[in-house]
């Protein structure tokens, strides 16, 4: 595993839920893009539940990163974009059960008013590191 620094400046405030910065002294960048709740024959999982269409995001994400020879331990960074940024907790609370909450990714929290279909309530993209 390539080593990773997780780093909280004191200089800024206290980080909840994610790190301020992972320094990585990166061989091989994967980019991963936005991942929806649909599922392999394209259907959407869980309409009007963010907890199972986050459930299928991460879902989406871990066999992404598989694809490309990786694992969560090797993610440097997430985005999310959901509709209701109120409801931050039910996602948190998936993404805790696939990453190591000691070592959270860098991460970045958009509230958007729609994403490419009505009825999907959130898409993460990653950004990971290999050796």
């Amino acid at each position: 595993m390539t080593e990773r620094r997780f780093l909280t400046p004191g200089s800024l405030p206290p980080p909840t839920g994610y790190s301020h910065v992972v320094q990585v002294p990166a061989s091989e960048l994967i980019f991963i893009s936005g991942q929806v709740p649909l599922d392999a024959e394209g259907e959407l999982v869980g309409a009007g539940d963010l907890e199972a269409q986050a459930r299928q995001v991460f879902t989406n994400l871990t066999k992404a990163l598989e694809a490309a020879g990786a694992a969560w331990s090797d993610v440097v960074k997430l985005t999310y974009f959901v509709r209701d940024v109120r409801e931050i907790a039910t996602v948190r609370t998936v993404r805790d059960g696939v990453l190591d909450t000691r070592r959270l990714p860098a991460s970045t929290l958009v509230e958007v008013s729609s994403l490419f279909r009505d009825d999907v309530l959130i898409e993460i993209d990653a950004i990971a590191v290999r050796a």
